[in-house]
């Protein structure tokens, strides 16, 4: 055993100790996720296996090799260098405002000549890293006293603002949510969280009426009452909710979706994409869906429990209360429990900019995981 040690083999003696040591369990679960989404976007482009299911099978495999190189940056690295990256994607967000790229009624892009660049994504594990990093140095005597919120507060607001003025309603959300639940697992007080709950049910009336965009008023009423426009602004969740009832407990059968194919269901292969899965895989597909993100929420919490310091405890509670904030946003919104906002499903939804901020976290989560693997061996 010694010997392989020295020679930096596993156990088996062939496998690469570093290698060896990754939790294989969890990572062969992503795959899982993997080579399902692959399965839903080639019935969603009506069997074209290069539409989407192609593009979205190489991003997995280069996000997952960077999730794994991302596992070998030891744990200190994230801490100090969590609040200079913070401030650099704060700056990259002011620049979306001077010189991002305008798509869709949306000013969320920089164009970096090679890939278009959308610092409000980052910004979401970031948010994270940044307020565990602030309460890992704040003193344990001041966390219940009036400097361990203004400050928490204001490294919030900056970014949640500037989301906002894109427009991006669903991510200022998820910054806002993953911030607020650093805060409350540092320890602030109760009465702070309730308080402030008041304040935005009494608050949320007049943000509709005057901060929100009209399309993004004409969603939250579509919410409350989505038969009111069938054929207009209520179109998307009409049809999601079709889709997934049809489905039944079993679904139509693969590649038999018909609100899909038939191009009824709009952006069936993006943020509904949990409804075109369900129309074809029924209930227990999305049975399947909620267990396997289930588990790696778990498993996070898990890294979050064995973790030994402050920093990386809040940390890997704060990156999996992303994911989960990620999957329950964008499953409400399909089956019509919460307003269309633009939040995708990871590993399912097409796209980049999901993916490669899943893969951030579970990147983070494992180099935790290692780290404190470590020191119990020790």
């Amino acid at each position: 055993m010694a010997t392989l040690q020295s020679s930096g083999l596993g156990p088996s003696g062939i496998v690469p100790g570093p290698l060896a040591q990754l939790p294989w369990k969890i990572i062969l679960l992503v795959i899982a996720l993997g080579a399902f989404d692959q399965l839903i976007l080639y019935s969603a482009a009506s069997a074209d296996f290069h539409k989407w299911a192609l593009p979205q099978g190489i991003r997995f495999a280069v996000f997952l090799t960077m999730a794994i190189v991302l596992s070998r940056v030891p744990e200190n690295w994230w801490a100090f260098g969590s609040l200079p990256a913070y401030a650099g994607l704060v700056l990259a967000l002011i620049g979306v405002e001077l010189l991002g790229k305008v798509a869709g009624g949306s000013q969320r892009w920089i164009n970096l000549g090679f890939m278009q660049f959308q610092p409000s994504e980052l910004m979401k594990p970031m948010i994270v890293l940044a307020l565990a990093r602030f309460y890992e140095m704040l003193p344990v005597g001041e966390i219940r006293k009036f400097a361990a919120i203004w400050p928490a507060a204001v490294l919030v607001g900056v970014p949640a603002a500037l989301v906002m003025l894109q427009p991006d309603l669903g991510t200022a959300l998820m910054i806002c949510f993953g911030g607020a639940t650093v805060m409350f697992l540092a320890g602030l007080p109760l009465r702070l969280f309730i308080g402030g709950a008041l304040l935005v049910s009494v608050a949320a009336p007049l943000a509709v009426n005057f901060v929100l965009h009209d399309y993004q008023r004409n969603r939250v009423m579509i919410f409350l009452d989505p038969e009111s426009d069938p054929l207009g602004t209520g179109y998307h969740i009409s049809q999601s909710k079709v889709a997934i009832g049809s489905g039944g407990v079993f679904g139509k059968g693969f590649l038999q979706g018909t609100q899909s194919h038939l191009d009824y269901l709009p952006e069936g292969h993006t943020d509904f994409a949990l409804a075109t899965m369900m129309e074809e895989w029924g209930l227990l597909g999305g049975f399947f869906l909620i267990g396997a993100f289930g588990a790696l929420i778990r498993w996070g919490i898990g890294v979050s429990m064995r973790a030994q310091s402050r920093f990386a405890r809040l940390t890997a509670a704060g990156l999996s209360a992303t994911i989960f904030y990620y999957c329950a946003i964008n499953m409400a919104m399909v089956m019509g429990l919460a307003p269309v906002v633009g939040v995708p499903l990871p590993l399912i939804s097409f796209g980049g900019t999901a993916v490669m901020t899943f893969m951030i976290c579970f990147g983070i989560l494992l180099s935790i995981d290692r780290q404190s693997r470590r020191v119990q061996r020790w």
